[in-house]
């Protein structure tokens, strides 16, 4: 194989470790974003340091705002009045391409946003067509997707926008962290299939009415009223989605892995892994050292609607298709629209090394089936690099296409694998995994 490619590593027993994780991207980039906002300096306390959260930081910078990072770690943020002309990188990173351009719209002055060629698939239009709502001009030569120019004036008139955001919570969530600095703040009323990940939305409402702003939910329906931003330092939580192949790592095997940090109460949708997990054949505590995942030797099939925890989908998926029982994992047709489609890719590169996996108008069927190693491709995805190394622990020879994509949200994630493989304990492993 090419040099570029990473050899998943085999698990040849059961796993004894505990993984300390980064900062939460999702945590950060909204701190990232209320700080910049805030009537006063704030400093972010452990944030993740990756692909998705430097393209929001070099975004606020390039609109005026000082953020230093200090010999701590710790991020210093300095708000600055906000001007163009700016161009702005957002990559493929779904905060940033919708937690921005509201921000930009609040500069003075032009602001160009492209991304990578698929961040010009996502979906944009209901973002674009919120901010033209509330006064904003926006030229994106008709297309509803990126590249497009926000030209800020300096204000935004805000009012009532309803949009259709089934096919992301970040496009509500963009349009609520900036309304605060609205004249009228924002009201907005969402008309469609259900929207996804509410967890993520009530992350939103909860860091936000911790800067003092007042936000009112309903139905549908969310209110920010206008008002200052307080300052204040944040301290971001581990990234618990980006735990879900460690701890998964410890079903598969039939070992322990700990995740210290672990919130007893948390936004983040990641706290589901608990029941997840659980439901799949784990033992899962939560004490004073942190989230602890046991293995019993048995990995059993999971139905589960994921509408609310779509980014667990990849490693879930990996999961059962070295269970013992069949899945279906349904709720997740957002996911097509996602760093690619994720549910097309996982069934091909799962199927491509012998796995069994139907795709469904919203979701996956995965049938047990003895797999095979071979090469699997990630496209440029970093949840399709961590759903490879699941598999790679009871399945020779998986190779990985582009593993460095993983920095997107988990820089060092390959040394932070080995490093959980080294603790293996010398007893053969258990029946967990399927080869």
């Amino acid at each position: 194989m090419p040099s570029t490619h990473w050899s998943a590593p085999v698990a040849d027993a059961p796993v004894d470790a505990t993984v300390e994780l980064p900062g939460s991207k999702s945590m950060t980039n909204r701190a990232l974003v209320l700080a910049a906002l805030a009537t006063g300096p704030g400093t972010i306390v452990r944030p993740l340091r990756s692909r998705d959260t430097l393209l929001m930081a070099d975004a606020l910078r390039g609109i005026g705002v000082g953020i230093v990072e200090e010999p701590s770690g710790e991020w210093r943020v300095m708000p600055r009045p906000l001007t163009g002309p700016a161009q702005v990188d957002v990559g493929l990173a779904g905060t940033v391409m919708r937690f921005f351009p509201p921000v930009a719209a609040l500069a003075k002055g032009p602001v160009d946003i492209d991304g990578d060629p698929r961040a010009r698939e996502r979906p944009m239009g209901p973002i674009i067509g919120a901010l033209r709502d509330l006064g904003v001009v926006i030229d994106d030569q008709g297309r509803d997707a990126l590249p497009f120019t926000v030209r800020g004036t300096g204000a935004v008139a805000g009012g009532t926008v309803t949009i259709d955001a089934s096919g992301s919570s970040q496009l509500v969530s963009g349009l609520l962290l900036a309304a605060p600095r609205f004249a009228k703040g924002v009201e907005v009323r969402h008309e469609g299939p259900p929207v996804p990940s509410a967890p993520h939305l009530a992350m939103t409402v909860a860091m936000l009415r911790e800067c003092g702003v007042t936000v009112e939910t309903g139905e549908d329906v969310w209110q920010v009223a206008p008002g200052p931003i307080r300052a204040r330092d944040w301290v971001i939580e581990p990234d618990l989605s980006n735990a879900a192949q460690f701890l998964g790592a410890a079903l598969v095997t039939g070992g322990r892995v700990t995740v210290p940090g672990w919130p007893e109460d948390t936004t983040q949708p990641g706290d589901a892994l608990r029941g997840l997990l659980a439901a799949m054949g784990a033992q899962v505590s939560l004490g004073p050292e942190g989230l602890t995942v046991r293995g019993t030797g048995t990995v059993r099939g999971l139905e589960a609607d994921l509408h609310e925890v779509g980014e667990l989908t990849p490693v879930l998926a990996a999961l059962a298709a070295l269970a013992e029982t069949p899945s279906r994992l349904t709720g997740i047709a957002h996911l097509r629209g996602h760093e690619t489609d994720r549910l097309a890719a996982l069934a091909r590169e799962i199927n491509g090394l012998g796995g069994d996996v139907t795709e469904l108008p919203d979701g996956l069927e995965i049938r047990p089936r003895p797999l095979r190693g071979g090469l699997v491709r990630t496209y440029d995805d970093h949840r399709m690099v961590m759903a490879a190394a699941v598999l790679g622990l009871a399945v020779p020879g998986v190779e990985v296409e582009n593993v460095a994509t993983v920095g997107k949200t988990l820089p060092g994630f390959t040394g932070l694998w080995s490093d959980m493989l080294s603790t293996a304990s010398p007893e053969p492993p258990g029946p967990g995994g399927r080869g």
